[in-house]
């Protein structure tokens, strides 16, 4: 086995990791009208969409779409197989890197959640500090 360093293509990760940050933390409080879409939903649908919400899930679909769209792959040594896999060769890659980019879209989306709570927490202390400093002026 030739040993190759990792080369890792972090497109179809931060599409992923954009479009479950869009679809299930934004879009649910950009008011109701995304929440009655998800409601008049198809039961199967509906229940794709409560499922899909953890992003390891969602991850691994979302990753095989992009790769069909775009072509592009995460790990990119996926893209030479080797030959006696013969046709099998492309949906293994293919379940490889999807499963790969979920993971990666899974820790991204648990970093941004870890970097979001102390920066709320700062902010709401930054805002309390000047309103109490507004309020002694007055």
């Amino acid at each position: 086995m030739l040993e190759t360093p990792i080369t890792i293509n972090w497109s179809i990760v931060l599409m992923g990791l954009s479009l479950h940050v869009l679809i299930w933390e934004k879009l649910p409080e950009w008011g109701n009208w995304f929440n009655k879409i998800v409601m008049h939903l198809p039961r199967p649908l509906a229940y794709l969409y409560e499922s899909w919400h953890c992003p390891y899930c969602f991850g691994f679909w979302a990753a095989l779409a992009i790769h069909m769209l775009t072509g592009q792959f995460t790990l990119a040594s996926l893209k030479t197989m080797p030959a006696y896999l013969g046709m099998a060769a492309t949906p293994i890659a293919l379940f490889l890197d999807a499963l790969v980019s979920a993971l990666l879209i899974f820790v991204g989306s648990l970093l941004i959640k870890a970097l979001s709570g102390p920066a709320l927490v700062g902010h709401q202390k930054v805002m309390a500090f000047k309103q109490a400093h507004s309020e002694q002026s007055n």
